[in-house]
């Protein structure tokens, strides 16, 4: 196959705190050496031009009548919360976050790119206070958006201290279409992913993913075992899931020949 991904754990997966027992007898960490996970060469790295930090307030209260009151106020519901298991969450803190930030911010990197990219979180006092009441790392988990007009009505957000491990999906970007000797021949691409599930360490969360369709011809697919990506992740659903195949064309006799 085109890509390949490491099936070895590194030893940059050792000292890493994991919230769930089941994913931590999984990856077989040993946790008596300390290491720095890092960026490794060729792999994506988030953009520091988008490297932000969110405003937010804290709120006593939540429900329906508070956070139409939020948003009309130019403020979006929102909730930081720690992940446990992979899925359910304590360390809960209700805050509200500018409109207007978050949707330039969406506009920018893009509904699913801004859902795996790491912000730095400061909740303040009130809007317009100096007194800062919390500053974290945390990831948005997720965002809802009005069906007719985009604006962004709820947030949450994931606590992604160094250490963690975080289920995120991750954005596949394709290259290499131009190059590709089935796409040339007129075969059509049938895109099966767009996203990718990883658990993945808070310190090396990818942008995006990059899937290489230079060498694919007519017939043949890559899967999600294909994908290179940083050893240090770990795919959640099985490796043989397809993710995309060229399909369909016609071979001229040109071609043939």
């Amino acid at each position: 196959m085109l890509l390949r991904r490491a099936t070895t754990l590194p030893k940059t997966l050792q000292n890493l705190r994991l919230f769930s027992p089941a994913a931590n007898a999984a990856l077989s960490i040993d946790h008596t050496q300390e290491t720095q996970l890092t960026y490794l060469p060729g792999f994506p790295r988030p953009d520091p031009k988008h490297a932000e930090t969110i405003l937010a307030v804290p709120r006593s209260v939540s429900g329906k009548s508070i956070s139409a009151k939020e948003r009309k106020a130019g403020r979006v519901p929102s909730i930081i919360f720690e992940q446990e298991d992979g899925q359910h969450g304590g360390n809960k803190r209700l805050i509200s976050v500018q409109t207007n930030q978050i949707r330039k911010l969406v506009n920018h990197l893009g509904y699913s790119f801004f859902l795996s990219r790491l912000f730095d979180v400061e909740v303040r006092a009130e809007i317009g206070s100096d007194e800062v009441i919390e500053k974290v790392r945390a990831l948005p988990r997720a965002i809802h958006l009005h069906s007719g007009t985009d604006a962004p009505l709820n947030v949450t957000f994931i606590r992604a201290p160094p250490g963690a491990l975080l289920k995120v999906d991750i954005p596949l970007v394709f290259i290499g279409d131009d190059v590709s000797p089935g796409l040339k021949k007129g075969a059509s691409l049938n895109t099966i992913k767009r996203m990718v599930k990883f658990l993945c360490p808070a310190e090396i969360i990818p942008p995006y993913i990059e899937v290489d369709l230079s060498q694919l011809d007519i017939g043949q697919k890559l899967v999600m075992g294909d994908l290179k990506v940083h050893p240090a992740l770990k795919l959640i659903k099985s490796k043989d899931e397809p993710i995309v195949k060229v399909a369909g064309g016609r071979v001229s006799d040109t071609q043939k020949k």
